[in-house]
């Protein structure tokens, strides 16, 4: 456990700071080259895909591991993983998202030696904050291909927590009951990915039991709760492909978000932690084939 918090702390400090497309535009292109490198490390197959924005070119960081055997799982639609690695104008952002880049990193650390039955694509997305271009012309690109999907999974501020009593707000129009403790993991998805909620709910309980979560499934693409509409998933809802986002809630619980005291300091490494447990299970459910 050690070992892993170690590592996780080593990410985090590699990852905080402003990666913004106009005031830090080098930092973002650093951003994008050391998650292109660590995913390369571990033996995934590394590229990026051009996103085209105010006459320049930004990339997503796309990271693939294929199934182990020539014509065994290929022809399976493949699952995401994604977090964005952008960050707003004035903030480190930790939990928003260097907290999800650590997820999407543990997750090919932990899946590095795995046996898949189908591909898995781990995505590091650019200009989340400027209306989601980076998933919106991954997520179009895939429809206009006809390519088929199993499912995406977003990773959207995933470290902050606090289990005092009044540290969580709920967000307008939800149609559950929110608990005052803001130490759950927020899991979030729509009627055609009920059964994907269902799924990281099962694989929390059964791998990182002290995991609290709550979860939410929308009518649609979540047109009516706008709220549950904050990140890169809303792009794959809106080309009609299954995805869920698993979130902190942030600004509803993190006082930080979009601040410049987003910083390290403010992160829970545990529940980070048993986020990537959880994820990796999941993926490991839906893609792998033991060991």
């Amino acid at each position: 456990m050690e070992k892993q918090r170690l590592r996780i702390t080593r990410y985090l400090e590699s990852l905080v700071g402003e990666r913004h497309p106009e005031t830090s535009p080098r930092a973002l292109r650093k951003t994008a080259h050391y998650l292109a490198t660590q995913f390369a490390k571990l033996g995934w197959v590394t590229s990026g895909q051009p996103v085209n924005a105010w006459d320049k070119v930004y990339r997503n960081v796309v990271a693939t591991k294929y199934p182990d055997r020539l014509g065994r799982g290929g022809e399976l639609p493949p699952l995401l993983i994604g977090a964005h690695y952008d960050t707003v104008s004035g903030s480190p952002g930790a939990d928003d998202n260097a907290s999800g880049l650590v997820v999407l990193l543990e997750v090919a650390l932990r899946l590095s030696a795995q046996p898949l039955a189908r591909p898995i694509w781990l995505v590091a997305f650019c200009l989340e904050e400027q209306d989601r271009l980076g998933s919106q012309a991954f997520a179009s690109r895939l429809k206009s291909e006809r390519r088929e999907l199993v499912g995406a999974i977003i990773l959207e501020c995933v470290g902050f927590s606090k289990s005092e009593a009044g540290t969580q707000q709920a967000p307008p129009g939800v149609p559950i009951a929110v608990p005052t403790q803001g130490d759950f993991l927020a899991i979030v998805g729509n009627e055609a990915s009920r059964s994907l909620v269902v799924q990281l709910e099962r694989e929390a309980q059964r791998n990182a039991p002290q995991l609290k979560t709550l979860s939410l499934v929308v009518p649609s693409r979540g047109e009516a709760m706008p709220h549950t509409r904050r990140s890169d998933h809303a792009s794959f809802w809106d080309a009609g492909y299954p995805a869920v986002v698993l979130t902190d809630t942030a600004n509803f619980r993190n006082p930080h978000y979009h601040r410049e005291t987003d910083t390290l300091d403010t992160l829970n490494l545990e529940f980070l932690s048993n986020v990537a447990a959880t994820v990796t299970a999941t993926v490991t459910q839906i893609a792998g084939v033991g060991p």
